[in-house]
């Protein structure tokens, strides 16, 4: 339905109990459409059983068309399935992993939502059948609507579905956590090595309270104040604790408050822990319960995040529908009235009065945590974990083979079968993909507007600065943008531009710890942001614009204090003081820590930014301010940090550098306001008044050096220790205006769903592939995503230009790539985003106007014209792989890097650390 549909959001979520099918969009016809679709395939799902070998699970050669008609030999048997490889990628998030083994010890009565690996081998096609049958009936079913269609017309059209079953027995048992009550439990388990952490530091661990019952809706959302007031921000007493006081790097990903079940759970833990400490890690968390109890809780803390929940509230999202979903599914399930928990003033209220009566939060506390029972659970970086996890994927495989030959008569005859079972299912798999899909609703090309919907800006200068106001609807709410552009900028200093930014909200000013400024900023703003940027030119290739960014949003009548609060903290941070040195290698280590999770969880992100790294030095800047360079450019500043007193204070002095000039009025400074009509005079006169006040010191410039080096063609495979592999490929293309941007939206469409779809995913086994165009960048991308066989996908990706320069492209396909295209183009917008992209990269309406008709006019001879242009005779194309280092990479002439806290292993990377943090 993707491309036969307006909508802006379709997906499924898998959770340990239940699958939710959510899906939006703003087209009447289009949600009858989707409806009808979403009804028949959860309540009447075919599930063939060629269906369940593709996405599920089967055994069968790499590829059944390369080896003989005698099947090949046993060992090129190997387990297959796309979710089979989707969580073996999944596994290799070493968050991810400890979350789940986590949920299995404290939860077991619960699914793990995605699957295990050395399970999914066992489960049968039968057995999946009768899960369905059993669980997927309206009987179990809880169907939200949310929106301004009118209600009556989508109760009639779900009723006639539901009619069609008889009323079953619903599944209303309410699953629990194990039993604490008799004390503490503790429970290790083995997890992989972090080489982004030191090899003494391989440890995660948390431990667990129960809260009592997520029926109680107050008391519930009276524990996630508690829990934010011990753990949001680095003021917090468990930040403090256990990472500024050096026992954890980050916390662990279960740490917060989970009320997804029945009993709602807290925890606390870190990553980044030495085997002596991790016993230590327990007795720190329970110190500040005690802690806590004692001194009680700050009211203006609680002030603060109250005053965050009522701008949550004000601001307007594209996406609030999804938001009331997801707050309300998992406690409905559990037995809660999903009414109770959308009355959020009355929650709020009750809240306010119960703790206006003093010592509420401190007895809530009292209750639930100062008590021994609690689960402690701890993972423990094990060097043979991926290669143990290896040894039994093969000791499975080769009992799955040893019943096949019972069957069969021999493993010759069972690897023979093993191929025609493969080679019937490529034949199920393209009969599929040439089928018939006339019965499928679909909406018409002729049903979106040629016209564009206009959000006026109107642009003024304010004390000569360039500033863009959008006026709107906002609630009171005013919004705040600003872009500091630095032409030339050094290259020494845009890698310390992540680390600059983090520095701001993390050390504080001289008159004021960060504790003080996050409470003032949770009192007085919606927050506030400080974050690098990088912009292309859409009129003219390899053109770009970096800089810093600033953002907050706040009531209206608070914008002059969240100026000022922004203001100083950019420009007064205090890198001098005696703290700040150990902050700042405590923010190294944080960004360190993560850095193999952030890779995992989205490869073929990072993949394409390195490929296309090589192809514009505008590209390359995006590369090292945002991806693996970056990431190895803070690994090098890690480890000069920690080992040289000298180039900790030379990294310092950067950073100072940086502050002298990062929020400056300059002919760089650009502003936009987004605000109701009747605050937009009064805002104005605030912002004058702060231009006036700004510093005016212009950035250091540079030649472009030599760093950036231009390749026709370039290979990089990063060696990195995930189960499968993530591949981008990018191209060289044109700027926005050009008359072929649009043909090549169109085109990566086509690919995405009529070939590298069915030929990565369907066939191929990959989770996901596709082919994006991005008209701002001028860049055309071919990515895969937890993908097990990288080299047939880059077989496919060779072969994509010939496929679509000759392929007769029909309308009906052509019609559903516009459709694909424009569900983003016509999406809902959050009115703080309203004139933001005229802001940030200069496309004016009337670009977007023109592009928007040439997408409509788009014909198959303009698709198959830009296909031989820039995919067949294009000279400009680079890729990259990340994943494990087998042989045939070094006979594939591939260019090795490796991603270490060793500057020795990392300095392949593009990433200089005496340039990173040599003197200034």
């Amino acid at each position: 339905m993707l491309p036969r549909s307006l909508s802006n959001f379709m997906n499924a979520f898998t959770s340990a109990d239940h699958t939710t099918y959510p899906f939006a969009t703003t087209n009447q016809q289009d949600f009858q459409n989707l409806l009808s679709v979403y009804l028949d395939a959860t309540f009447h799902p075919l599930l063939k059983e060629e269906d369940f070998r593709q996405e599920g699970w089967r055994l069968g050669p790499e590829d059944a068309r390369a080896v003989g008609s005698n099947g090949g030999k046993p060992e090129d048997v190997l387990f297959k399935g796309v979710v089979y490889n989707e969580m073996k990628g999944q596994i290799s998030d070493a968050n991810y992993l400890y979350y789940i083994r986590y949920k299995e010890n404290i939860f077991p009565a619960i699914n793990n939502s995605g699957g295990d690996p050395q399970y999914i081998t066992d489960l049968t096609h039968k057995q999946l059948v009768d899960f369905s049958k059993r669980n997927y009936h309206p009987t179990n079913a809880k169907i939200l609507t949310y929106g301004d269609m009118p209600l009556a017309g989508h109760l009639k059209q779900i009723g006639e579905v539901l009619d069609g079953f008889s009323k079953g027995e619903a599944d209303a048992s309410i699953k629990q956590p194990i039993d604490l009550s008799r004390g503490p439990l503790d429970v290790r388990v083995p997890g992989p090595i972090d080489t982004f952490s030191g090899e003494d530091k391989q440890f995660k661990t948390s431990t667990s309270w129960y809260m009592g019952d997520t029926n109680d809706v107050v008391e519930t959302f009276s524990a996630g104040i508690l829990s934010s007031l011990l753990l949001d921000g680095y003021g917090s007493p468990m930040y403090r604790t256990l990472i500024e006081n050096g026992l954890g790097s980050s916390f662990t990903p279960n740490t917060g408050l989970d009320s997804s079940g029945k009993v709602p759970v807290f925890s606390v833990g870190v990553n980044g822990v030495s085997e002596e400490e991790v016993p230590k890690v327990k007795e720190a968390i329970q110190r500040v319960f005690q802690e806590s109890l004692s001194s009680g809780f700050n009211s203006e803390k609680v002030q603060g995040l109250l005053h965050q929940l009522e701008l949550a509230l004000r601001h307007k999202t594209a996406n609030f529908g999804i938001g009331v979903m997801e707050k309300t599914i998992s406690s409905w399930f559990n037995g809660t009235n999903p009414m109770k928990e959308l009355a959020w003033n009355e929650v709020i209220d009750e809240f306010k009065r119960r703790y206006q009566e003093g010592g509420y939060l401190e007895s809530l506390m009292q209750k639930y945590l100062m008590n021994d029972h609690c689960l402690t659970f701890t993972m423990v970086g094990t060097p043979t974990f991926n290669k143990d996890l290896d040894d039994q994927e093969s000791v499975r495989k080769e009992k799955k083979l040893a019943q096949l030959v019972e069957q069969h008569g021999s493993v010759e005859k069972v690897v023979v079968h093993l191929r025609e079972e493969e080679l019937q299912l490529l034949k199920t798999q393209e009969d599929a993909h040439n089928a018939d899909l006339g019965c499928l609703p679909s909406l018409r090309v002729e049903d979106i507007s040629r016209e564009k919907e206009r959000k006026p800006v109107r642009e003024t200068r304010v004390d000569d600065v360039e500033v863009v106001w959008r006026e709107a609807p906002t609630n009171g709410l005013t919004y705040f943008q600003a872009l500091n552009n630095f032409d030339g900028l050094p290259d020494d200093l845009r890698l310390l531009m992540p680390l600059f930014n983090d520095c701001v909200m993390r050390l504080g000013t001289a008159n004021k710890s960060m504790e003080e400024w996050e409470d003032l900023i949770k009192l007085r703003t919606g927050g506030i942001s400080s974050s690098a940027f990088h912009t292309s030119s859409p009129t003219e290739l390899g053109k770009f614009k970096e800089g810093l960014h600033f953002s907050g949003y706040a009531l209206d009548q608070n914008i002059p204090e969240m100026l000022e609060i922004l203001t100083i903290l950019i420009t007064e941070t205090d890198f001098t003081s005696p703290n700040a040195p150990g902050m700042i290698q405590e923010l190294l280590r944080l960004t360190t820590n993560g850095a193999l999770d952030a890779v995992a969880g989205s490869g073929h992100r990072f993949a394409l930014n390195a490929a296309a790294a090589s192809l514009s030095r505008g590209l390359w800047v995006q590369e090292q301010q945002s991806g693996l360079a970056q990431l190895q450019a803070t690994a090098n500043l890690l480890h000069d940090a920690e080992t040289s007193p000298e180039r900790l204070a030379e990294l310092i002095e950067k950073l100072r550098l940086i502050q002298s000039f990062a929020i400056s009025k300059t002919p760089g400074l650009r502003v936009r306001m987004v605000c109701e009509r009747d605050s937009a005079y009064q805002n104005e006169s605030v912002l004058q008044k702060w231009l006036a006040g700004l510093p005016r010191t212009p950035s250091p410039t540079s030649a472009p050096g030599s760093s950036f080096m231009s390749r026709a063609i370039k290979k990089t495979f990063y060696d990195m220790p995930f189960k499968v592999y993530y591949s981008g490929l990018a191209m060289q293309t044109v700027p926005f205006v050009h008359s072929s941007s649009a043909p090549l939206s169109v085109l990566s469409q086509l690919l995405t769903h009529n070939y590298l779809h069915p030929e990565i995913r369907e066939k191929g086994g990959a989770y996901g592939a596709a082919a994006s165009n991005g008209p701002i960048k001028g860049i055309f991308a071919l990515t895969s995503y937890r993908d097990p066989n990288p080299n047939n996908t880059l077989k496919v990706f060779q072969n994509c230009g010939l496929f679509a320069r000759d392929r007769s492209w029909s309308n009906r396909e052509l019609n559903e790539a516009k459709l694909g295209i424009f569900q983003g183009l016509d999406a809902p917008m959050s009115v703080d985003e309203e004139g933001s992209r005229y802001f940030m990269s200069g496309v004016t309406h009337e670009m977007d106007q023109r592009w928007r008709e040439q997408l409509l006019d788009v014909t198959a001879k303009d698709v198959n014209e830009a296909a031989e242009t820039f995919l067949v005779n294009g000279t400009r194309r680079s890729v990259c792989l990340l994943g494990e280092k087998k042989d045939w990479v070094e006979s594939e002439d591939w260019e090795v890097r490796k991603l270490s806290m060793n500057p020795s292993e990392g300095e392949a990377n593009g990433v200089d650390a005496e340039n990173a943090a040599g003197s200034a």
